[in-house]
């Protein structure tokens, strides 16, 4: 699992003095204690339970503050030698330099600097989705028993999946790519 939150923060030292602050987690956790979960050569004698048991280390409402959970499978031998992928590290890094200009001039004049920054009314301006989207979404936050801090959460992701693409609106494409990195249950 790799997942990553970001999140205003205040310190108060010395009682009366606070920093504020802007926190970016990027964290790795294996899928159970020995980390061999799902791997039928190295199986795990304890899964699912050994998978169940180490994940529920940790809580709920900051599971629910990480945007994105991204399960990466080992890298083998043979995934060393495979050819580059298509879409390099300067390519992404484009993309990603295009998405946050579009950001700047969106937020132009405001406090808000990112899609991460937005709420409210205006987060509903610049990522509600278009109707096929909505549907989607409110689908999802049933059966995902989504809180409302999540569902702000899949807004934001999905507004900047539609900026990395270049879309104008954010689309159901754009939401269920968001919805597909919210946390799942353990792999059994």
């Amino acid at each position: 699992m790799k997942p990553q939150i970001s999140a205003d923060f205040r310190q108060n030292i010395f009682q009366s003095t606070y920093i504020a602050g802007c926190v970016q987690l990027i964290a790795a956790m294996n899928p159970c204690r020995c980390g061999h979960l799902g791997d039928p050569a190295l199986a795990c004698s304890r899964a699912p339970r050994c998978a169940s048991d180490y994940q529920a280390k940790v809580s709920g409402p900051l599971l629910d503050r990480i945007d994105l959970h991204v399960e990466v499978q080992a890298v083998t031998a043979a995934d060393l030698v495979l050819p580059p992928p298509a879409e390099g590290s300067a390519e992404v890094a484009a993309r990603v330099a295009t998405a946050r200009a579009v950001q700047t001039k969106r937020y132009a004049g405001s406090k808000t600097r990112t899609n991460a920054e937005v709420d409210g009314e205006r987060l509903e301006d610049v990522a509600g989705p278009d109707e096929a989207g909505r549907q989607l979404l409110a689908q999802a936050a049933a059966a995902m028993k989504l809180s409302a801090r999540g569902y702000t959460r899949v807004l934001r992701v999905a507004r900047t999946i539609a900026d990395l693409e270049g879309a104008e609106r954010v689309g159901r494409v754009h939401v269920a790519e968001a919805l597909s990195y919210r946390r799942r249950a353990p792999v059994n």
